[in-house]
């Protein structure tokens, strides 16, 4: 993929240098707390490897995301196929984060996901993205609400992948961004400067 500049962020492909803080966000209890696993390192460097594929291959997928100035990476924030099928029809985007806890709070994930909405519409020609979490997840429906997606009230669904010994995971709500209403909350946004 070619890197994805924002005011504070990089948006790029993985790196074997993030590794440590993949792993970090794979397993800390905090960031995977509505999530049915953890990952061990091997587990971790392995989902790290087939996320940079999907990049690669795709030109898009669950990207590092870097501090601009510093160079660290601080967490994942993409676009991804949401293959979901029947919740979602074939071919679907979906948009996600998740960032290190030491970064929250801070409108990273925001300002990640706003650059990758214009990318999905614009580049990617994309009429709709989509976004899911588990229903008392209250830190990714307000993103997805910051971003100007609505709660599809008729959308709640069990997720496929959350096995029945997670019961309290299993629902999520689900959100939707069409192209016109990006567009037309990008016309309605003033600029800076």
């Amino acid at each position: 993929m070619t890197p994805i500049r924002t005011e504070r962020l990089m948006l790029r492909n993985w790196q074997d240098r993030d590794r440590e803080l993949f792993h970090r966000i794979s397993s800390d209890e905090r960031v995977m707390e509505f999530f049915p696993f953890r990952r061990d390192r091997p587990q971790s460097d392995a989902t790290m490897n087939e996320m940079r594929d999907v990049i690669d291959r795709d030109g898009f997928g669950w990207s590092a995301v870097e501090i601009a100035v510093s160079g660290e990476c601080i967490g994942l924030v993409g676009l991804s196929f949401a293959d979901m099928e029947p919740v979602a029809p074939a071919g679907a985007v979906e948009i996600g984060w998740r960032l290190a806890p030491e970064y929250w709070g801070k409108g990273y994930v925001t300002e990640a996901a706003e650059a990758w909405l214009a990318y999905g519409f614009e580049t990617l020609g994309l009429h709709e993205i989509m976004s899911f979490a588990v229903w008392n997840n209250l830190r990714s429906t307000a993103v997805m609400e910051r971003l100007g997606m609505s709660r599809d009230r008729s959308g709640g669904f069990d997720h496929p992948r959350v096995p029945d010994t997670h019961p309290q995971l299993k629902r999520h709500v689900l959100y939707r961004l069409s192209r016109k209403d990006w567009q037309a909350r990008k016309r309605a946004t003033p600029r800076a400067g």
